[in-house]
């Protein structure tokens, strides 16, 4: 069973960092590509970023390039994001998720392509 665990959400003031983690377990993941994906009250979850595990290939929201960055420990099985810069409308819950394979950038920026999911950590930027 894929159990995925995030970490390291809170208040944090504008132009400030927070760095979330996601331990992952169940599986061996060198074949698996690993999400961030976020949702604010009343919209839609988005893609923020994602990695591949084997290959750490990674891929970035337009919103979120050059301030976050996506980050993978093979020892520890865990996933990171860094983020800095933060904005106010970076506020939202934060999940990580994970599906077998890779594929085209399009194709994992889709949150349906994704069958696990943590349970979320909620960052709140204030202005």
């Amino acid at each position: 069973q894929v159990q995925l665990v995030e970490s390291g959400g809170g208040l944090v003031q504008a132009g400030g960092s927070l760095r979330l983690s996601c331990a992952a377990s169940g599986r061996t993941f060198s074949s698996y590509t690993m999400g961030w994906f976020r949702q604010s009250p009343g919209k839609e979850r988005e893609f923020v970023a994602s990695i591949t595990w084997s290959s750490g290939n990674t891929d970035y929201a337009d919103s979120v390039k050059g301030r976050f960055t996506i980050s993978r420990d093979n020892a520890e099985n865990t996933v990171y994001l860094q983020m800095n810069s933060l904005k106010p409308d970076d506020t939202a819950v934060y999940y990580c998720a994970t599906r077998s394979g890779s594929g085209s950038p399009w194709y994992q920026r889709q949150p349906s392509n994704y069958p696990y999911w943590g349970q979320g950590t909620q960052v709140t930027v204030s202005s």
